[in-house]
This record gives C-alpha cells, structure tokens and sequence, in this order.
C-alpha cells in the first residue's frame, strides 16, 4: 500500500503524455492478463469504476431486441438485468434469494429455454458474501452459442478465478477491493468470441465514451500504429493500478487466495465461537474477502453497527439491496486483509453484543 501511494506522488510530479502513459498502459494490461489468468489481447482497464465496465460489456456486446440471461442471487445481478432493460435488450432472469447459487443444470436449462446471446452470472456476489461456483458454466454457454459474461470485483485476487481454463467470455472487476487501488478504474477482458459479436455489430453501442471501437485504439489493442485519443483517463489511477497488479504478481496469486482463504477462516470460526451464524453455511462458497453474518436474533443492526463506529471506529456494514436486514457485512481484503484486523473485528461485536440492547420478543 505505501508503494501505491508513493506512485501516487509520483505521477503528480512527473507525468508526461503520450510516451510514458502507452507504457504504463501496456503493463496494466500485462498485470490485467496475469491477474485473470488469461491471453486475451483486448485487454484493458476502464476509466471508472466497477459499474463502468459493467456497462460497457452490456453495451458492447448486445444489441436492442437481442436476448439476455441474467443470474439474480443479490444486488449485482439486479443490476445488470436493469442495465440491460434500459438499453433496450429482452432480459429474462435466474432468481435466487440471496445466498442462494445456481447449478450448472439449472443454467443449461434457462439456456435452452431463452436462447441468449450473453449470460451474466456475479462471481463474488459482495451483497450476500457468496462465491459462485465456475467450472463447467463456460462450456455449457458455448454449447448455446451464448458469451457468459462474469463480475469478479469483489472476488479478484482473494478467491480462484481463470478466465481462460473456464472459458469466460467477458471478465470484469474494480481497482479498491483485493487489488489495493483507489476506486476509479475497472479492469476488464474479452475473449475472441466476444470480440467478434463485439466488432460485427448491426447498430452501434448506446455509449460512445465505452464503445469498444474507440477504447481498442485507445489501449493500443487494435493493431494500429497510433492511438487516438478518445477520453481523458484517470492518470493518477493508472499509475496506481499498475503499482498494485504488479504487487499482486510479485506475491503470486496462489498466495493470495491462500492469505485470504487463512484470515476468513479465523474470522469465521471467532464469528461461530460468539455464537453468532455465518450466512452462508457451506463453507466452499463464502466469499473470502465478505464475510456476512446473519443477524443476531433480538438485535437492532443498525444499533450495532452504530456502536461499533462510535467507540471502536471500525465501519461494518448491513446488507445491499436485496439482502438489506438480513445480513452484517465484514470486508477483509487486500491490505486490510491480516489476522490483526480480524482479531479486532471480534472483539468490537463482542463487546456490541454485551453492550446493546436485546429485545425481550
């Protein structure tokens, strides 16, 4: 973290434009490919955060009146079905309530059915602190000539994804969560099957800032000699993500998903000996970096949460969206990832729970 804010400083003092910058590009995409496990040549980084690489698959990839499959399980996937409503696609939707995940033959049904040019499916879904399971959901999508398109943001860097050995088509997350980065750029890969939906189009994107078009040039991706430009990015933030992918690729990502797996697993077995629940009971798909638990019976958890701010100035958080008062929210990632920080998390819900009032119902 010190050396991301020291290229922080950095590139306030000695940013120069173009050379420079096409360098630094160069090695996100580097540090992008590594982080995802893939080859993928488009390979890029979004000026924005999570969201914007969101749409700009979204956008990029679909067209009006074409038909999209969105996997709901919290709030991520009821995002991306709005964002593809409002663009004029035929959203039809997997639903789970929250913590709840979708076998790979539930989604060859929906394929069969709905016939979609794009399934989307949360890899970390961050509102319920569940993983979804990945093996075999890209070989199923290509069985039915549909792109699956993945969000990684909360899950990169803290549990496996391989975008390439699992066949994603479109894999996307942000630069503050695992990865250590200020928020404000999104990383973001296409496979050569998306590509070519991508790239033989009909009508043009709803967006001209993410048009795909224009941001491959602007990476240098398209095989031209010059890059025109398109946008002012986020240079402070690209000096900075740069800085963290190569963090990650020093410590290997191996070692990462490890680290956070070990820290997770002390925070929850502390989280069940005060007696509290995990969420997600089976253990293989709570999300290592979001830790969620079920609200403690007879507890306010806006009490709670209000408690542990005021005299432990450690900032949890309830649910999101759809799992708003059924879940407190702990994130350990990145930095903040260590045993240290857990072990103080435990003991700000031990004295909340001694200290706040229990209703007598």
């Amino acid at each position: 973290i010190i050396s991301v804010r020291y290229y922080l400083k950095l590139v306030l003092k000695q940013y120069k434009f173009p050379s420079s910058m096409s360098q630094i590009m160069n090695d996100i995409k580097k540090g992008i490919q590594y982080a995802f496990q893939t080859s993928n040549n488009m390979t890029l980084a979004m000026s924005g955060s999570g969201h914007t690489a969101m749409e700009c698959a979204v956008f990029n990839i679909v067209e009006p009146g074409e038909s999209v499959l969105v996997a709901i399980n919290g709030i991520w996937g009821e995002r991306v079905a709005e964002i593809a409503e409002r663009m004029g696609a035929k959203v039809h939707t997997l639903f789970k309530t929250p913590g709840g995940h979708f076998t790979n033959a539930e989604i060859e049904q929906a394929l069969a059915k709905h016939k979609p040019v794009l399934f989307f499916l949360t890899h970390g879904e961050s509102s319920a602190g569940l993983v979804h399971p990945m093996d075999g959901v890209g070989d199923i999508c290509h069985k039915y000539n549909c792109l699956l398109l993945v969000d990684s943001v909360a899950s990169l860097g803290a549990a496996p994804i391989l975008m390439d050995q699992q066949n994603i088509d479109i894999l996307y997350t942000g630069s503050q969560k695992a990865l250590n980065a200020p928020p404000g750029t999104a990383p973001v890969s296409f496979s050569e099957r998306a590509c070519h939906k991508m790239f033989n189009r009909k009508t043009k994107p709803v967006s001209y800032l993410l048009d795909m078009t224009h941001l491959s040039n602007y990476w240098g991706n398209d095989g031209k000699p010059e890059r025109i430009y398109h946008h002012t990015g986020p240079v402070s933030g690209f000096f900075a993500l740069r800085e963290s992918l190569a963090i990650i690729a020093e410590m290997g990502l191996e070692n990462s998903w490890s680290h956070h797996t070990e820290i997770a697993e002390y925070l929850w077995k502390g989280l069940e000996d005060l007696g509290l629940k995990l969420f997600i009971k089976d253990k293989d798909l709570r999300l290592p970096s979001v830790t969620t638990i079920a609200i403690p019976e007879g507890y306010d958890w806006k009490e709670l949460l209000a408690y542990i701010m005021k005299h432990h100035r450690i900032e949890f958080t309830g649910g999101l969206g759809p799992s708003v008062g059924m879940v407190l929210r702990i994130g350990l990632m990145g930095y903040n990832c260590n045993k240290a920080n857990a072990a103080m998390v435990l003991a700000a819900l031990e004295d909340a729970l001694k200290q706040c009032r229990k209703s007598k119902a």
